[in-house]
């Protein structure tokens, strides 16, 4: 089969297209046929040395069709349409997985980083990770949800409780996980802020639900925070920039308010702003994926029509060197999908 594999670290030439064996299933596991998978930062990533051991066929976001079964399923057959769950890999003893938080596991990983992922014509999997999609649900739209509106469900609704009562300010709010952000935090039914670079990228965001737009390249994020909010701030951050975006995101929070960073695309805070942080009583939330049962509660709003992904391309294996440089440069808006 044709797979795009990062055969190690370097620039986008190590991304190699190349005829590969097909997956073989086990008892346990469904053999997908990829109709669509997902590009991500983390592919970038593990490219650049961050995380991930290449060689590796990427992909961390799958939906498919299911080609054949293994002897011990039977909640699946051939011909049925499945996204995955891509948190696969967990040691399942540690303190944190007896308690049900995988995500924090020390060998926490799965599709795409730790094992094969979906830029391939196949992938296996097993079962119990397979979620069936509603015949109204394209296999595109599927694959462009998985990871990115888990974490962001994940960090939202988890970790930082946001709910109707809430302003929240959401940065990167154009890429893959700040769209979903939006969408989630509009779901249940907080007021939504969001920051970008663009009047036509302000515009989908509006019709994703933010009630208002803050344009970056104009003015300091915190400054019109504070006038938005008559001085006040709001009361979750919802970040996955890093860099200097963190000053203007922990400046943007109410006393007692609440930053959830779940990435740092432009590296790592220059400043901790402790100052900021002890002074107005701040928490300081990481989020990372999401646990089967968050994933499973964000398709229930995906699959009922209250969330839905943008795609910004639809592209084919060959096409994925171009996808990291239109990734790193923040020119799309929403996610780029692969069919191999």
């Amino acid at each position: 089969m044709r797979a795009s594999v990062i055969t190690e670290t370097g620039g986008l030439d190590v991304i190699s297209v190349e005829e590969v064996p097909a997956p073989e299933i086990d008892g346990d596991d469904v053999l997908v046929e990829v109709e669509a998978s997902a590009v991500n930062h983390t592919d970038v990533w593990i490219r650049r040395g961050y995380e991930g051991e290449p060689p590796i066929i990427t992909g961390i976001d799958v939906a498919g069709e299911i080609a054949d079964v293994g002897e011990s399923v039977d909640e699946f057959d051939a011909g049925d349409r499945v996204v995955l769950y891509p948190n696969t890999t967990y040691c399942g003893t540690c303190e944190f997985c007896n308690r049900g938080e995988i995500t924090m596991c020390h060998d926490y990983g799965g599709l795409g980083v730790k094992t094969d992922g979906g830029h391939a014509e196949y992938v296996t999997i097993e079962a119990k990770y397979a979620e069936a999609i509603p015949d109204d649900v394209s296999c595109e739209a599927a694959a462009a949800v998985p990871s990115n509106f888990g974490t962001a469900w994940r960090g939202l609704i988890t970790r930082a409780d946001v709910g109707p009562s809430d302003d929240v300010l959401v940065l990167g709010a154009s890429g893959g996980v700040g769209h979903g952000a939006v969408q989630i935090a509009a779901h249940v039914g907080a007021t939504v802020y969001a920051a970008t670079s663009s009047e036509r990228k302000a515009e989908k965001l509006r019709e994703l639900g933010v009630d208002h737009v803050i344009d970056y390249t104009e003015r300091d994020i915190d400054e019109a925070i504070s006038n938005l909010t008559g001085r006040r701030g709001v009361d979750v951050v919802f970040e996955s920039i890093g860099g200097e975006m963190y000053q203007q995101a922990v400046r943007s929070l109410v006393r007692g308010g609440r930053l959830v960073t779940i990435g740092a695309t432009e590296g790592d805070a220059n400043q901790g702003m402790l100052r900021h942080v002890f002074w107005k009583q701040l928490e300081v939330i990481g989020a990372t994926g999401a646990t089967m049962g968050e994933f499973e509660d964000m398709l229930g709003a995906f699959f009922a029509g209250d969330i839905d992904p943008v795609i910004d391309q639809v592209i084919g294996l060959d096409d994925i060197p171009d996808s990291h440089e239109r990734l790193a440069d923040g020119a799309g808006f929403g996610k780029i999908i692969v069919q191999p």
